[in-house]
């Protein structure tokens, strides 16, 4: 029985670039298990395992922080007793339960859903490319070296470039680059600073694995060039406490593969862990915009916004 669970879960690893195996290796599993799981078989620890790997989201079930919240939420909101969706779904009412709990097989979860949430699709996620023409290369944007110049001024030397690319103008000791064999969403991350401009496609993926790697003390200080997109739960109870970020003024000009310059429909930020207050300020005084204050502080303009 197809579902979008299914029919887009092999999107979501692609859109990501991400192979089978890479995928497999970031939670732990072989690859044999991604493969029957995009045919529908398999787990449901590992799909909620790879569903978050990808940032794959699901509207139409309900609001819960686990997909086993959200069903029996959704089973509660409809008035439905165990015996009650046992009876229309086919399952045993043990299974259900198991599957509230975050458990089962995902065979089982897809016949659960066609009946409790028949209309459930995966989350859109924002646009990410500059236009409908550069769909298929929307991630392929590089930071042009005069931006770059701002901020080996300001922070310094750059010791790795976790999502480097080929193309990329960025100058660091050490680049990890996907089409090379390396994947800095699996790689260990090390040194006093990186810096990165992440696939915008993935962008939440990326953030929770730079915070990860300064958390466990891999990176010093890390400096991201992100959109400006505030919407996800992690980002306000996890990131935004311990993150200083910088709103840029206007646009920059990012590369395209053939050199020319294009400045993002959407503006942009400088998110930052670990960074010092000389290093902030000297940025400040270079690139027009200004730094929000940490809450409780109040968000206080640099003298170049």
């Amino acid at each position: 029985m197809d579902h979008i669970l299914v029919t887009e879960l092999k999107e979501a690893r692609r859109s990501c670039g991400l192979s089978q195996a890479m995928l497999a290796a970031r939670i732990n599993v072989e690859p044999q298990v991604i493969k029957r799981l995009e045919a529908g078989i398999g787990s449901v620890t590992t799909l909620v395992a790879a569903k978050t790997a990808l940032d794959f989201q699901l509207n139409g079930i309900g609001p819960g922080r686990t997909l086993g919240d959200q069903l029996r939420g959704r089973r509660l909101r409809k008035g439905w007793s165990l015996e009650a969706l046992a009876r229309r779904t086919k399952l045993s009412r043990a299974t259900i339960a198991s599957l509230e709990q975050g458990n089962g097989s995902v065979r089982s979860l897809l016949r659960l859903l066609s009946v409790i949430a028949p209309n459930a699709r995966r989350r859109a996620k924002e646009r990410a490319f500059w236009g409908a023409g550069d769909k298929f290369d929307r991630d392929s944007r590089f930071t042009p070296p005069d931006f770059m110049e701002h901020i080996y001024t300001a922070f310094g030397e750059i010791d790795l470039d976790p999502c480097a690319h080929l193309l990329s103008p960025v100058i660091a000791r050490r680049r990890i680059i996907l089409s090379e064999g390396g994947d800095g969403l699996l790689d260990d991350w090390s040194g006093r600073l990186a810096f990165m401009n992440p696939p915008f496609s993935a962008l939440l993926i990326w953030l929770k694995r730079a915070f990860a790697q300064w958390q466990a003390g891999n990176i010093e200080t890390v400096v991201c060039l992100v959109p400006v997109r505030s919407d996800s739960a992690w980002f306000h109870e996890t990131l935004s406490p311990v993150a200083d970020i910088y709103l840029l003024q206007g646009r920059v000009r990012f590369l395209d593969s053939e050199g020319k310059g294009q400045p993002t429909p959407f503006s942009l930020m400088l998110l930052t862990l670990g960074a010092l207050t000389e290093q902030k300020e000297r940025f400040a005084s270079l690139v027009p915009g200004f730094w929000m204050m940490r809450a409780p502080d109040m968000v206080v303009p640099s003298m170049t916004a």
